[in-house]
């Protein structure tokens, strides 16, 4: 089941052999692990090591230990990795999802929209137009925009998705903004879909987001092809 560890830095394989086990689904969620003693036979290091593994592991969510019973399987997925893993995808895949996840936002916020939300992106959007040649202002703005859009769906799990994948997400706005070959959303298409958001046209809404972005997606496709 576990891979016996034979070099490197021996905290760092166990945990990487830990939770490709996990990954794999060796064990699932709820499962409890072998006893210490026995994750030390399995890998053939020290019960220190696979402690601190363990620890490592507890910490990132994948794991709990329970006063007296052991340790259990709490998520398959190490967030920290998953996140290093999305940023080593296409771009143009990271775009794709991009837009998912916004075009649905979009249609969601045209429904559910507060005077709040349309002042943060009404806020926002003034910003990215005033910042002008100042490249890093525009980006942090455009940035500040789409996170309002989301944050106006009112959709813990869609808000949360996007945090999540946020990172990617000023990549694909830095991208879009600094590559000559790519096509940038201008400011005009920003406020075309504010006007949608703020009229309640969901479809119009829904429609302008996939359109914000799907230039530089195609551009990006007959690059990468």
């Amino acid at each position: 089941m576990l891979e016996r560890i034979r070099k490197g830095s021996l905290v760092e394989t166990a945990i990487e052999s830990l939770r490709n086990a996990i990954e794999k689904g060796d064990w699932s969620v709820g499962d409890r692990l072998p006893v210490e003693s026995e994750l030390s036979e399995s890998l053939g290091v020290s019960r220190n090591t696979v402690r601190e593994a363990v620890r490592v592991l507890v910490h990132v969510g994948m794991l709990e230990t329970r006063q007296g019973d052991g340790t259990y399987v709490r998520a398959t997925r190490d967030a920290g990795e998953t996140l290093r893993r999305i940023a080593r995808t296409q771009l143009a895949e990271q775009l794709e999802v991009r837009i998912m996840l916004e075009t649905e936002a979009a249609k969601l916020a045209a429904h559910r929209r507060t005077e709040q939300d349309l002042r943060h992106m009404t806020t926002a959007l003034d910003a990215r137009a005033k910042a002008g040649d100042d490249l890093q202002a525009r980006i942090r703005h455009d940035e500040a925009f789409h996170h309002a859009l989301v944050a106006a769906s009112h959709n813990s799990a869609l808000i949360e998705l996007y945090d999540y994948f946020s990172h990617a997400v000023s990549q694909t706005i830095e991208q879009t903004e600094t590559d000559a070959d790519l096509p940038e959303p201008s400011q005009e298409d920003h406020e075309l879909l504010l006007a949608a958001v703020r009229r309640q046209d969901e479809g119009k809404a829904e429609s302008l987001a996939r359109a914000l972005l799907k230039p530089s997606l195609q551009a990006l496709k007959r690059r990468e092809s």
